[in-house]
């Protein structure tokens, strides 16, 4: 059985139209409540949110639909993705569950599932979910004597900061140093800055103000101008930029230039090596991660693995072969010496911590390789589906093409988009135009295949 309801990152949509409804959540909390319940404790599953005005749309359906199949829920609010899954390991759960859409706008919400392990459910574990709910329900609920409770965990903030401020090296300090922190007015709004400002730093923060509606509004580690601007007009240090859930990181230096995901991975990479922390012989990434990435690590005797997009596909492959640092250069950053998922702040700490032990600006630090050229245009195709358009005999022999134009100097990559109806055309290599022109050509090819 395919999947069809959980994507890359779980069930992901519009909200309050299929499937990101209340009735799929209701039913969704039953079938994965069913699923974790083993044994006969009882069995507790741990709920946290963004800020986007839908959560409460599907944090109660949710929680319906776990308590009637007898399962207790703890309700933690607004809090980043990394903070639910070290919940669920620290309060012995059998299940977390984080609502969200990460980096989308606020008409999107999704739901992410964590094992009790605090790592996000395997394509088998959710094919089963998917079974369930598509088997029928109803037989699912337990008697009145034996329905769940719901109930707050008002500490969980508290906690969430704890866990971070430990991952940051003991003896170290952020006093001298300015930060400017752009929390995405999402999940992060209120435990970054105070994570921050307890290390010792003088905190600038930016969108902490979330309404409901203005999460990843022209903020966030999709739109780092304003954070750029901010950094050299407070004359900041170094400036973070977290998504709605929190769990991907973007930088800019003192000068306001962005600092991708691949750069702050090579950074980590080799400052683990150098200091024997790296396991696993080298990073893994995805197949967007940067040629100049993959040199730079080669330069220093660390390898590159590469798997399909996707944190979880990066942190499958880091489990299976023993890799402690990997994650995306959209900035998903997954240290696996603390965390189980992406953490957008942990990661920034170890950057901070770079930073203080160099002795350097950002920009010295966090400038470790020379990119090559690279172009990601995304293609909105509507009507019909992202496979079909690609499969056209003439988007076919666009890439062809393309690849053909860029043998030995370069790479092209052609995908649909896991979250979202979008075709996604990435090309690098050594000559700037020449990728400007192959992207071009199949991007008009996906366009008149989608007419």
């Amino acid at each position: 059985m395919t999947r069809t309801l959980f994507g890359t990152d779980g069930v992901r949509g519009t909200a309050n139209a299929e499937p990101m409804t209340a009735e799929m959540a209701l039913r969704l909390g039953m079938a994965a409540g069913s699923h974790f319940t083993r044994g006969d404790h009882r069995h507790t599953v741990v709920i946290g949110k963004d800020t986007r005005l839908s959560g409460y749309l599907l944090e109660p359906a949710l929680t319906a639909g776990f308590v009637s199949v007898g399962m207790d829920v703890v309700l933690v609010g607004p809090l980043p993705t990394p903070a639910v899954a070290m919940l669920t390991r620290s309060l012995r759960a059998d299940l977390g569950v984080v609502i969200s859409a990460s980096h989308n706008p606020y008409q999107d919400n999704g739901i992410k599932l964590f094992g009790p392990d605090g790592y996000k459910l395997s394509d088998e574990t959710e094919r089963t979910i998917e079974a369930t709910m598509a088997n029928g329900i109803e037989s699912l609920r337990v008697g009145p004597d034996r329905l769940g409770r719901a109930r707050r965990l008002e500490d969980a903030g508290g906690r969430y900061i704890e866990y971070a401020k430990s991952t940051f090296p003991r003896g170290l300090r952020l006093d001298g140093l300015k930060i400017v922190v752009d929390c995405a007015n999402g999940a992060a709004y209120k435990v970054a800055p105070r994570v921050l400002w307890e290390l010792g730093a003088e905190v600038v923060p930016m969108a902490v103000t979330p309404d409901g509606f203005n999460i990843n509004k022209e903020c966030g580690s999709l739109h780092t101008d304003a954070l750029g601007e901010q950094v050299v007009t407070h004359g900041a240090d170094l400036g973070i930029a977290l998504d709605g859930d929190a769990d991907r990181l973007v930088l800019c230096d003192e000068t306001g230039r962005q600092i991708d995901g691949d750069q702050v991975m090579a950074l980590i990479g080799d400052l683990w090596q150098r200091s024997g922390q790296l396991r696993g012989g080298g990073v893994v990434a995805t197949v967007m991660s940067n040629l100049g990435l993959e040199r730079f690590l080669a330069a220093r005797g660390l390898t590159l693995v590469r798997t399909q997009v996707g944190d979880r596909y990066v942190l499958e492959r880091m489990l299976a072969d023993g890799y402690n640092v990997g994650g995306e250069q959209s900035g998903h950053m997954i240290l696996a010496d603390h965390s189980t998922t992406g953490d957008g702040l942990v990661a920034a700490l170890q950057v901070l911590a770079a930073l203080i032990q160099s002795g350097k600006q950002a920009s010295e630090v966090l400038r470790q390789f020379e990119p090559l050229p690279q172009l990601l245009r995304n293609v909105r195709v509507e009507g019909r589906s992202a496979a079909e358009i690609l499969a056209a005999p003439t988007v076919k022999g666009a890439i062809a093409a393309g690849e053909a134009r860029l043998a030995g100097q370069g790479r092209l990559l052609i995908r649909k988009s896991g979250t979202e109806p979008l075709i996604r055309v990435m090309a690098e290599g050594e000559d700037e135009k020449v990728i400007d022109t192959v992207t071009a050509s199949i991007i008009d090819a996906i366009r008149s295949a989608a007419a």
